[in-house]
């Protein structure tokens, strides 16, 4: 075994090492004035009006959905292709997952089989932004103002990418839009995620639903007058707070994150080159579209003599690890046990996840380390 190549990882230099250390040095650890300076920096860097930081993705998209106040069986349209959180969040709330297929060139949800699945209980419309490439929001759009919808877009694979004339997270096209800072993401903060939006309405209700519900605000208090230590708990929230420390890293991480996409292009353009005359469909960017590539996926054409499982063992035997994006929700046992969905029902999505996988993906990759990825690639397939 030559090399070991993760199929993705976090990538940090000195500066960021430094950021930290300078929190570990100071007054504050948990809740202080970098985490104003990062939502600060996020919400211009995409330019939206507010944004509230968390403790995950999934912590998230959990107050994203109560903030737009999804009930108990409410329906909320979403792809199976992705990860278990996007649907899980909305069963926290009480409301119900309901899952359009995905389009097969895109791998994203497919707007035509969204308008087949409204119903009177259909409240929200999660957009998932596949491995980074953009959902075509303006029609989503359409279809929410048309039947009175909100639009939360999960963009945890999209941070850096554009759609058209606006960038994922400017809620040009959406009321909320949510992302991640998992290790494996365009930016890390260790654990971590944010939600963008630029209704002032949305950002008070989120930015309680972080704290247990808390609020210091005395224009907002319902009994003034106790003293300047007084607080009130006005909606049962929870302790999704970031802390001061990963915040000072995502400060220093968000510096680096249009280098970072640069790179992970450079490194899709050389694959893409290389893997011509594979056996093996090749992820699109359809005119408009600008993708962050959060993951480069590749599909065994149906014809190939070689299976996706023979394909990912062959690869780690030679040190390169993989992964496959994803299986499809609705076949997770829990969904098959508690909410009735069986294999056959998204047949798209079911057909991408049974010939898919991810190939190593990430800033530190170097070029010798592409070049060896694309070498084996090669060796395996033909």
């Amino acid at each position: 075994m030559e090399k070991t190549i993760p199929y993705a990882k976090q990538y940090l230099d000195d500066d960021d090492i430094k950021a930290v250390i300078e929190v570990l040095r100071g007054d504050y650890l948990t809740t202080g004035p970098y985490i104003n300076q990062f939502e600060s920096e996020f919400a211009l860097k995409v330019g939206a009006k507010y944004a509230v930081a968390v403790s995950s993705g999934t912590a998230a998209l959990h107050i994203a959905y109560l903030a737009a106040d999804l009930k108990p069986y409410d329906e909320v349209i979403t792809t199976p292709m992705t990860f278990a959180a996007t649907a899980n969040a909305a069963l926290y709330v009480g409301a119900q997952p309901v899952f359009a297929d995905i389009d097969g060139q895109t791998y994203n949800i497919d707007v035509k089989e969204i308008e087949s699945h409204l119903t009177p209980q259909a409240k929200a419309i999660v957009p998932v932004h596949y491995t980074g490439l953009p959902c075509e929001m303006g029609e989503i759009c359409d279809i929410a103002k048309l039947h009175n919808l909100v639009v939360i877009e999960d963009a945890c694979h999209a941070l850096g990418a554009k759609y058209k004339d606006t960038v994922i997270g400017d809620c040009t096209y959406s009321d909320m839009t949510v992302f991640s800072f998992h290790p494996v993401k365009h930016i890390t903060t260790g654990e971590g995620g944010m939600i963008t939006t630029n209704s002032e309405s949305l950002y008070q209700k989120l930015f309680k639903l972080r704290s247990h519900g808390i609020t210091r605000d005395n224009d907002t208090f319902k009994e003034p007058g106790h003293g300047d230590w007084y607080y009130e708990m006005q909606d049962l929230g929870f302790n999704y707070r970031l802390t001061d420390i990963q915040a000072a890293l995502g400060i220093s991480q968000l510096k680096k994150l249009d280098s970072f996409v640069a790179r992970r292009r450079q490194i899709v353009d050389r694959y893409n080159k290389a893997f011509q005359e594979l056996p093996v469909e090749l992820p699109s960017e359809p005119e408009g579209y600008y993708s962050s590539y959060h993951l480069y996926v590749i599909r065994l054409r149906k014809e190939s003599k070689k299976t996706r499982k023979d394909l990912y063992s062959k690869l780690k035997a030679k040190g390169i690890h993989t992964q496959v994006h994803y299986l499809p929700v609705h076949t997770m046992p829990y969904y098959q046990e508690n909410l009735g969905h069986k294999w056959g029902d998204y047949p798209v999505a079911e057909d991408h996840y049974s010939r898919v996988l991810s190939l190593p993906m990430y800033p530190a990759m170097t070029d010798d380390d592409v070049d060896y990825v694309i070498n084996c690639m090669k060796e395996v397939l033909l």
